[in-house]
């Protein structure tokens, strides 16, 4: 939850900050506070939670709806999952974030990086906006093909992507 909370993650046309309503963190002297959804100042994968706090939980909002609505859309959503992105391998999710008026994936896909490798790193072969662990991935393996992916993308097309995922500890 902290990563989703902090990064304001989202799909198929929702996101945390649309139902997210508390979440409690722990500030980096220790201190437990509950901090409201309009105290995060949400954007696009991004909130203003405080630097070094640690989410330890969250309270969402639900709608009420048919179960057996909600249960076909869910069902829906997994299967569109299943046929477009590598949920079965070891990834930390959608590597970049989407620039404005473009997509990630079909970036790193047209500088040619589908499919290459760093390590035991690699791009997806399924959705080239996924960065693969293909067995003994080290994270500096990781961050290293992440960082020839936008040194690539940057290349082929001037734009320089941001990393999505929160990357913490040492270089």
């Amino acid at each position: 939850v902290g990563g989703l909370v902090r990064m304001n993650g989202g799909a198929y046309g929702s996101e945390v900050a649309d139902v997210l309503e508390t979440c409690e963190v722990i500030l980096p002297g220790g201190e437990m506070v509950t901090l409201p959804v309009g105290d995060l100042g949400y954007s696009y994968r991004h909130c203003d939670l405080p630097d070094g706090a640690i989410v330890v939980s969250a309270r969402f909002r639900g709608r009420p709806g048919d179960p057996q609505e909600i249960g076909a859309e869910m069902d829906r959503i997994a299967e569109a999952r299943e046929q477009s992105q590598p949920i079965r391998t070891k990834t930390g999710g959608s590597t970049f974030k989407n620039p404005e008026g473009g997509k990630a994936w079909e970036l790193v896909y047209a500088a040619g990086c589908r499919g290459m490798t760093h390590g035991g790193a690699q791009v997806s072969e399924k959705h080239t906006n996924f960065l693969i662990n293909t067995g003994e991935a080290t994270s500096a393996e990781i961050e290293g093909l992440g960082e020839l992916v936008r040194e690539k993308v940057y290349k082929n097309s001037g734009i320089m992507l941001d990393w999505e995922i929160q990357r913490v500890g040492r270089p």
